[in-house]
């Protein structure tokens, strides 16, 4: 079987998903989905990995979205269910609990940039284009776009960019607030920030993705009843009590994910 997803270790404690579709702008073929999925799963049993970089290979994409020349092909209930498959990869990736940086290489059009939104944070490469473009090709974002991006960067932007099908340079997507970080090397940023995070105590990372996402989609008080019961869960860990050794004898903690 031809390897479409791969996962390895480029740091400790960190780990990149590289889509290897590079002939095809690595764009989301069937049975690129279901390995990507099969990825995804398997980082849940990963306590060694504390953030997760994704990426493309090569140089000139992300991800181009769905592979439409696959679709042409397609019956109507065909489309439906590949949208959905679709749909359900990048809920998947969303829900990994390690924080997850997805680093933009190159364009990320349609369900490559819903593919970002799902990531926690996105770092771009300087010459990379990005936009949710379905509106122009008579169908629409059905992969999350019409909800992460509203959410991310407002109401009127997002409806903005989705009726407009813009296609946006890397500058112009962090001054939209889609991207935190512009760079020479998108994984070279990535990785960068995800050195920085990966100092920190993985449990503490995986409350804190958990409070603030669940906590964004309800009422202030709701949120904070969800965020207690994050931190009431960190109390009994064993990196809780190294944090505070640490702090008191000035040295770096040595968290253990316990």
């Amino acid at each position: 079987m031809t390897e479409l997803v791969t996962f390895e270790e480029v740091a400790p404690h960190i780990g990149c998903i590289t889509l290897q579709r590079a002939e095809a702008a690595n764009a989301m073929s069937r049975a690129l989905l279901e390995q990507l999925a099969t990825v995804v799963d398997a980082l849940a049993l990963r306590h060694d990995i504390r953030v997760v970089i994704l990426t493309g290979a090569g140089s000139k994409a992300f991800c181009a979205g769905a592979d439409l020349k696959e679709r042409r092909g397609m019956s109507e209930p065909e489309v439906k269910q590949a949208v959905r498959l679709i749909g359900q990869t990048v809920n998947k990736v969303e829900a990994i609990p390690q924080p997850v940086i997805a680093a933009i290489n190159g364009v990320a059009f349609g369900g490559g940039l819903e593919l970002a939104l799902a990531c926690d944070l996105r770092v771009a490469q300087t010459h990379a284009k990005l936009g949710l473009t379905e509106t122009s090709l008579a169908i629409i974002p059905g992969a999350g776009g019409t909800q992460r991006l509203p959410r991310l960067i407002g109401l009127g932007k997002a409806k903005q960019l989705i009726y407009s099908a813009a296609r946006l340079t890397a500058s112009e997507a962090a001054t939209h607030g889609i991207v935190e970080k512009v760079c020479d090397d998108a994984l070279e940023g990535a990785l960068s920030l995800a050195h920085t995070i990966a100092q920190n105590a993985p449990l503490a990372l995986m409350q804190a993705k958990q409070a603030i996402n669940k906590g964004y989609e309800v009422d202030i008080q709701t949120g904070l009843a969800i965020e207690a019961l994050a931190y009431d869960a960190l109390i009994p860990t064993k990196d809780r009590i190294e944090g505070l050794v640490a702090f008191g004898e000035k040295r770096a903690p040595q968290y253990k994910g316990e």
